[in-house]
Parts: C-alpha cells; structure tokens; sequence
C-alpha cells in the first residue's frame, strides 16, 4: 500500500518569527509552505500542487490578509483551499469581516500550539468529507449521463432499424451535424449560442431526429415508389409523434438537455426556411436552429443513401442539391457553414458508406 499523501498548507506571515513557529507546529504532520507577503501567497496557491489549507495573517504591508482573501476568492483555481486567519486583531468585527470574507476560521495570537494543531486537523478533515462527497456526486453524475445517453441512443437505434436500408445514417449524420454546428458556431452571430456544450447536446440529440417514424406502418416506410397523397400525409405525421414522444421520455428524465434538444430537432428537421415545410410550416428563424442544421445534414444523407424509392446519388449531386435550395429550403448560414466543411463531411460519408458501391458512387 502506497503512503498516505501529505497534505500541504501555506503560512502566510510577513514576520519570520511567528513563520517558524507555525512551520515548528505543524511540520511533522504536513509538508510546509511559508510567503512573507501577499504577492507572493497568491503565487504560491496558485501552483500545481496547490496547498490543502491556507494560514493566513492579516496585517501585513502593501497587501493585507484580506485582500489576499479576497483575492484567492475569486480565482477558479484557488478558491476552495481553506483559509484560516491568524491574527492579532481579534475583534469580534474583525472576526466577521474574515469569515465574511470566505474564511473557515479564525485563530488569535499569541499563538496556542494545540490549537492551531487542533483547527488545522478538523478542517482539512472537513476538506476530505467535502472532496469525497464532491467525487461521489461526480461519479453518479457521469453514470446517470451515461445511462440517459444510452437510452436516447437505443431510441434512435429503434428507429433506424424499422427501416434496414438506412444503415449507418444515424452514424453519419450525427458527425455531420457535429461539423457544421462546430463551423457555424464561429460566426458571430452564433458564437453565444453554440457553445461547446450546446454542441456536444445537439450532437447527442441528433439520433433521435426520426424516433416518429416507429408509428408509420411499414407498407408507408418501406413502400418502393412515391407515396400516394394519403400515404405522404400519414409520413408527415412523423416529425410530431417523434417531438411527442421524446417529450414523454422528457419526463422521466426530468432537466435532461439532450431530450429538451432532441424534441426540437423531432418535429422541426422538415421545416424549410422558406416556410413550405411541416409539419407547422415554420419559416427562417423560427425554425429551431438545431431543427436547420438537423434538415441539412439529413437531406445531405438521404440523396447519398440507397432508399426503397431511389437509386443514392454522387457526393458532388447531393452539394449542388443544397446549394440550390439555400435560402429556399435550407438556412443560408447553415449551407455556407456544410461547405467550409465540406471536405469533413465526405470523409465522414466515406468512413461510414455501408458498401464498396457506396463508396464509388459518393465520389463519381
């Protein structure tokens, strides 16, 4: 078994003496830091690896404990080392405006060894049940979001597979979506709302986009030819019945982002901007914006992909497809975002074309 690691704390004190007696009490149980000012504190907690606890004097010059308090406070990296004060001013104000401040404690001088020893061990002991319970919390968090990705996962699953000739259209165009919301998100327009995590979410939700089509009977699904007019109507019923189901997953998983996004992406992947889509007729930007992404990526794979009524088209058709259809159909910012990365988006076709045949056909 490995030895316990010592824990570190930082002595801040502008004079040497009352530095080596605090350094003389506490040095056989942790390793032992010390600062001389205020300057030189903030650079010492700011190091990798930053000290368990922080003993700190309050009347220095140039920069007192306070402000170095407040100072540690603010800073990501350094504000949840506890802080004790160790100070002559032993006010009852004084004491408040440090605990105010953020500090654990407060320890008046003369320094008393057993005490300062005593303190010292209860809230580094604190400092351990804090962090235990901190990584507890974590690990169930991770585990949840796992298991809440696996469930959304094996919804889109379901309903890529009552139609086998989809394949890998879930695969791809859950990475195609990844790359134009990526590219899209650094126009300045976007930049706020396409954050990192906005985009890990929509690239998530993604698979769901066709859950409805678990409702549509397979002689309308799998049907070769065009639909009748009765048959398209009950295929357009599918954006909803996907928006409505995700929404009742919605509510057992309650604040799950994903499904809050997914939702979106259900019902409005067949919206067009100029608003002659459906189901709601929704027009520009009152489609979602992860709707106007989804509507891309998944008409981009459907002209690529072998359907029950259609032959798959070459990757330089599906482009002048989109292209044609920008500011009709699709967002104009969502096309000019697919053709910077349009190079990511071949790849991607390429790595997941379910056959030889495919493969050559995308690049004829």
């Amino acid at each position: 078994m490995e030895p316990a690691k010592r824990e570190k704390i930082l002595i801040v004190d502008d004079l040497p003496e009352n530095l080596m007696m605090l350094i003389n009490i506490l040095k056989t149980n942790y390793t032992v830091i010390a600062a001389t000012n205020g300057a030189k504190a903030i650079e010492l907690a700011s190091q990798d690896p930053k000290p368990d606890m922080i003993l700190l004097d309050i009347m220095m010059p140039e920069m007192d404990g306070y402000e170095v308090c407040r100072y540690l406070q603010k800073d990501m990296r350094t504000r949840d080392i506890p802080i004790i004060f160790i100070t002559a001013k032993t006010e009852v104000d004084d004491e408040a405006k440090g605990l105010e401040l953020g500090a654990v404690d407060y320890i008046g001088k003369p320094i008393n060894p057993a005490i300062v020893r005593a303190r010292v061990r209860n809230h580094l002991e604190l400092k351990r049940h804090r962090n235990h319970l901190e990584e507890l919390v974590s690990q169930r968090t991770y585990e949840l979001k796992k298991a809440q990705e696996s469930v959304i996962e094996a919804m889109g699953m379901v309903a890529e597979h009552r139609d086998p000739e989809t394949g890998a259209h879930i695969s791809r165009t859950k990475k195609y979506v990844n790359l134009i919301a990526w590219e899209l998100s650094k126009l300045p327009k976007y930049t706020k709302v396409l954050t990192p995590r906005i985009i890990e979410l929509i690239t998530n939700a993604a698979p769901l986009h066709d859950l409805g089509k678990i409702a549509i009977s397979d002689s309308i699904l799998l049907k070769e030819g065009p639909l009748t007019s009765q048959e398209w109507e009950i295929m357009k019923t599918h954006p909803l019945i996907g928006e409505e189901t995700i929404h009742l997953a919605e509510l057992k998983f309650k604040d799950n982002d994903t499904l809050l996004i997914a939702k979106d992406i259900a019902g409005a992947h067949h919206e067009k901007w100029n608003g002659t889509g459906y189901p709601r007729g929704l027009k520009g930007e009152d489609i979602p914006l992860w709707g106007r992404i989804m509507a891309v990526a998944d008409v981009y794979d459907a002209i690529i992909s072998r359907r029950s009524y259609k032959e798959p088209m070459s990757h330089k058709m599906a482009v002048a497809y989109l292209l044609g259809e920008k500011g009709i159909q699709f967002d104009p910012d969502v096309i000019e975002a697919f053709m910077i990365t349009v190079e990511g988006i071949l790849d991607t076709a390429l790595q997941y074309a379910e056959s030889n045949e495919q493969r050559m056909i995308l690049l004829s």
